[in-house]
C-alpha cells in the first residue's frame, strides 16, 4: 500500500537511549545486570514514588513473580478483571491457581467494586485481587482497596498500561502491596520489551530479583533451594528505558492531547462516546477509544475497515477473558448477579483509535475525517 502507515501506538525514540546503550557497550556491561539496571530502578522509584523496584524482562514476568511472592498456588482463587489483556490472567494459571473474572463498571471501564463485593460473597477466601488500569485510566482505587482491606486480601496493581497516570495525586502502581509496569513496544515508554515490579516493602523486591535470577542461593557454588526464572532485565534494555523515561511526561501530554482532539472532533456525533476517564485521576490516555451506540447502523468493524483502507491501524477493545476459549471453565461475576456484562457490552460496541504520539496534524485530520464519514458527517 502506497499510503503512509499510521500506527495505533508505536515506539518513539529520542536519542538519549543510544547514549545509555553506548555506555553499556563501551564498558562491556551487556549482561542482565549493570549500572543501567540499577539506575533505571532508582529513577523509576523517584518518578513513581514507589519505595523499591526490580527491573524484569516483561510486565507478565512481574505479575508472575508477584503471585509467587504472595504464595499463590494450586487451587487458590485470584480475582481479576475480565476486561483486560490475557497477560494479566495467564500467570494465575501458570501457578495452577483459579482465576475468577470480575465485570467492569461503566464510569472507568475498570473492575467494578460492586461486582468485587459479589465475588467475595461467593468466594470469601481468595488469595489475591489483581486490578488493572485499563487503557491508562485509573480504577476506582478507594473502593477497591477498602474491599481488599476489609477482607485482608493483598492487592496487585497491573499498571502495565497506566505508567504516569495518577489517582488523587498518587501514581498508579503504588497503591497495592505490589505494582507492575510494562515497557512493551506499544506502551507509553518502551524498552522494546521489559517490565518492573515495585513495592513499598523491600523484602518483596529483593525476593523478586532473587527469583528472577534463577533463585541462586548465596553460596560459592551453584546451589538452588527453590525454582527460579530467567526474568531479569538486561543492562542494554535498561539503557533504552532510562532514555525513554526522560520523555515520559512529554509522551503523556501528547497522548492526552490526542484524546482531547478526538473528543472535540466527535462531539456532534451522538452515537460516538469516548472511553471515560476517572474524575479522581489523571489518565495517561495511552489509547483513545470509542464506543458506538447500540442503535447505530455503524459498527466498530465498519469504522476499523474504513481506517484500514487509509492504512491507519485501529484495534478492537480487549475481548473479555470470560469469553476466551482458554478461560471458558472459570467463573465470571457481575455486579447484579445477572448475565448482563458491562465488559462484554464495551467489547461489542468499542474500538481503539490510532493513538501514536508521532501522528502529524495531517494524520489526525485523516483519521478524524474517515471516522466522521462513517457517520455521514463532513469535517468541521
Amino acid at each position: 500500500m502506497d499510503k503512509k502507515r499510521i500506527y495505533l501506538s508505536s515506539p518513539t525514540m529520542h536519542g538519549e537511549e543510544q547514549e545509555f546503550i553506548k555506555e553499556a557497550f563501551d564498558t562491556n556491561w551487556v549482561a542482565p545486570l549493570g549500572p543501567n539496571v540499577n539506575a533505571f530502578e532508582k529513577e523509576m522509584t523517584e518518578y513513581t514514588g514507589a519505595a523499591h523496584a526490580s527491573a524484569l524482562s516483561a510486565g507478565t514476568a512481574a505479575i508472575h513473580l508477584a503471585l509467587r511472592i504472595l504464595g499463590i498456588g494450586e487451587g487458590d482463587i485470584v480475582f481479576t478483571p475480565s476486561l483486560t489483556f490475557s497477560a494479566t490472567c495467564n500467570p494465575i494459571v501458570y501457578e495452577k491457581a483459579t482465576p475468577v473474572f470480575i465485570d467492569s463498571e461503566e464510569e472507568t471501564w475498570n473492575m467494578s467494586p460492586e461486582a468485587l463485593k459479589k465475588a467475595f460473597e461467593k468466594y470469601p477466601n481468595p488469595k489475591a485481587v489483581i486490578v488493572v488500569h485499563l487503557y491508562g485510566t485509573p480504577a476506582k482505587l478507594d473502593e477497591i482497596m477498602e474491599i481488599c482491606k476489609e477482607h485482608n486480601v493483598p492487592l496487585v496493581e497491573d499498571a502495565a498500561e497506566s505508567l504516569s497516570s495518577t489517582y488523587k495525586g498518587k501514581h498508579t502502581g503504588t497503591f497495592g502491596k505490589i505494582g507492575i509496569y510494562s515497557f512493551n513496544g506499544n506502551k507509553i515508554i518502551t524498552t522494546s520489551g521489559g517490565g518492573m515490579l515495585v513495592s513499598d516493602e523491600e523484602e518483596i523486591t529483593k525476593k523478586a530479583t532473587f527469583l528472577a535470577t534463577q533463585a541462586r542461593d548465596a553460596a560459592r557454588f551453584y546451589q538452588h533451594s527453590q525454582i527460579g526464572y530467567n526474568y531479569r532485565m538486561s543492562n542494554i534494555v535498561a539503557g533504552v528505558g532510562r532514555g525513554q523515561l526522560l520523555h515520559l511526561e512529554e509522551h503523556k501530554a501528547i497522548k492526552k492531547k490526542i484524546y482531547q482532539q478526538y473528543k472535540e472532533a466527535f462531539a456532534d456525533i451522538p452515537e460516538l462516546t469516548m472511553n471515560p476517564l476517572n474524575k479522581d485521576g489523571d489518565a495517561n490516555c495511552w489509547l483513545s477509544c470509542v464506543t458506538i451506540a447500540k442503535e447505530s447502523e455503524v459498527t466498530p468493524d465498519m469504522v476499523m475497515d474504513a481506517l484500514d483502507k487509509e492504512n491507519a491501524e485501529s484495534r478492537p477493545i480487549w475481548k473479555p477473558m470470560h469469553l476466551q476459549p482458554v478461560f471458558a471453565a472459570y467463573d465470571f461475576i457481575t455486579a447484579d448477579g445477572s448475565k448482563n456484562s458491562v465488559a462484554e457490552d464495551i467489547f461489542t460496541r468499542g474500538l481503539c483509535l490510532p493513538s501514536d504520539i508521532k501522528n502529524t496534524p495531517e494524520d489526525m485530520e485523516l483519521i478524524i475525517s474517515t471516522v466522521r464519514k462513517c457517520f455521514g458527517k463532513r469535517n468541521r
